[in-house]
């Protein structure tokens, strides 16, 4: 019996853009990803579907301290649950006020509807991982990845053959191609591919993605991840070395990206939404602008 559940959070109303991952152990079910605390309700209504009550979780691993990511986690801890997360990602669960003050600058009005509120997570319920670190629940095995690129607090979680690969692994929605996440402020393309050539050496016969599902052709993926991911960082560097306003770039951007979309299968609106609200185009272009300029400062 499969003891991964894959629960759609149903992001904005919409399948397949934000996932959790309910994992059965013999000592009880945990959370790989809690997605943001807008979506608690879908992710209660999961775990009951599988059998569990939300207080069961008494473990809760994050990829990441991103609000589409880690936004509910402080919900587990309320009820007694340890949250596991990257050192560099610790203080901001600890206090999230500065966490949550840059998402308001970016998204203002939208915050309670795109991701909801953020507590603190008190210290003696977060746990700092090193890289390769190993935590046991009953008969299951949590190792800890570190694979920045996406984030410095990025972190794959190895289970067995199966990796929980959060951004690093990319986006990948209903069969389509895979893309790179790419926002502001930790984008850097060489500490990504660096993770990915990481993530090669391991022993996988699977990848499961936040956004969105399970990918079996591991090796394959990454490659096409790896390329485009160079594909879109040399599509913004002449907008960077031109100076352009990044509200001009934006929409040529996501042009770019949809003709790419389509160019490999995805043709459906529904399905290209998906990839926008997983994925946004206002993102990557900022996140790979300031790639830029870290990198010619």
């Amino acid at each position: 019996m499969n003891h991964i559940k894959v629960i759609d959070l149903e992001f904005l109303q919409q399948k397949e853009v934000i996932a959790a991952f309910l994992i059965e152990t013999s000592a009880g079910p945990c959370l790989v990803e809690t997605g943001p605390y807008s979506t608690i309700g879908q992710l209660k209504d999961g775990i009951q579907k599988h059998g569990y009550q939300p207080e069961d979780i008494q473990h809760v691993f994050l990829s990441h301290i991103h609000l589409d990511h880690a936004g509910a986690a402080w919900w587990f801890a309320k009820q007694g649950a340890t949250i596991y997360v990257h050192p560099k990602g610790y203080k901001h669960m600890n206090d999230p006020s500065k966490l949550m003050d840059s998402a308001t600058r970016i998204y203002g009005s939208m915050m309670d509807t795109l991701w909801g509120r953020m507590e603190a997570i008190p210290s003696e319920q977060l746990r700092s991982m090193e890289d390769e670190e190993t935590i046991t629940v009953g008969d299951t095995q949590f190792e800890a990845w570190y694979t920045p690129g996406h984030a410095v607090h990025h972190i794959a979680w190895k289970l067995g053959k199966t990796l929980f690969s959060g951004d690093v692994g990319g986006v990948k929605i209903n069969g389509g191609p895979v893309v790179p996440p790419c926002p502001p402020p930790d984008i850097n393309v060489e500490d990504w591919k660096a993770s990915i050539s990481k993530i090669l050496q391991l022993d996988l016969d699977e990848m499961y993605l936040t956004h969105y599902g399970k990918v079996d052709s591991v090796a394959s993926h990454l490659e096409d991840l790896s390329n485009r991911l160079d594909s879109w960082a040399n599509w913004i560097h002449p907008h960077f070395k031109n100076d352009t306003p990044q509200q001009n770039i934006i929409m040529p951007f996501q042009e770019m990206v949809q003709a790419e979309l389509i160019e490999n299968g995805v043709t459906d609106p529904i399905h290209l939404g998906q990839y926008e609200a997983a994925n946004p185009s206002s993102m990557s272009v900022a996140g790979l602008m300031r790639y830029w300029e870290k990198r010619n400062s």
